[in-house]
């Protein structure tokens, strides 16, 4: 059975404001006060698990352990199947430069890639996202979400970030760029994963 939250004080294992304030608002009605790694001057733990749920885990259990609050991590990125699900876990070092992350770099080595590799269309491929809360005890909960769809190209759209602009969801005509982000996060992955939390932390 799914442990419940129960505390006062949620810690979201990011330094990204925007995931706090999306957090944030989600929790309005549960009377959580919500806080962020970076707030409390926590250091970013490396990550060096393959795959999703085990590099949420190094982040919500680091969390938890040093501050004593039920920790909440993300870790998500996009999977494409022409090339046996890279990029992964490693979804964000595609964009690293030495000046920041550069996403437009990495959607296009996405696409050289697939030119390389002459993959058919359609390109399917999948936004995946994991949650994990944990607790300083030890104790752990996991909540996944994925967004099937397809690589396009050339990039379409204005809103979104990341691999936005090349993903188009299954059954849609507009990639996620081309969505305000209400109706993006409707369908998506990250959507999806912090729904299922909710549901099964916060149904009491």
């Amino acid at each position: 059975m799914t442990r419940q939250f129960t505390g006062e004080k949620l810690l979201l294992a990011t330094h990204n404001k925007g995931k706090l304030e999306e957090m944030t608002h989600l929790l309005i009605p549960y009377a959580v006060t919500v806080v962020s790694a970076g707030e409390m001057n926590l250091p970013e733990p490396e990550e060096t698990e393959d795959t999703f749920v085990g590099n949420a885990r190094i982040k919500a259990h680091a969390a938890a352990q040093a501050t004593g609050l039920p920790s909440l991590s993300d870790d998500s990125g996009i999977t494409i199947d022409a090339l046996n699900g890279a990029p992964g876990v490693y979804t964000a070092d595609w964009a690293e430069t030495d000046d920041g992350r550069d996403f437009m770099m990495a959607m296009t080595r996405a696409h050289e890639e697939l030119e390389a590799v002459n993959a058919p269309c359609p390109r399917s491929a999948q936004f995946r996202c994991t949650l994990v809360l944990a607790w300083p005890d030890g104790h752990d909960e996991v909540f996944e979400g994925v967004m099937p769809g397809q690589l396009i190209w050339p990039i379409r759209g204005e809103y979104g970030f990341g691999y936005d602009p090349m993903f188009q969801p299954d059954g849609l005509d507009l990639t996620c760029a081309q969505m305000i982000p209400a109706e993006k996060h409707k369908i998506s992955h990250r959507g999806q994963a912090v729904r299922k939390f909710v549901e099964a932390c916060f149904s009491g």
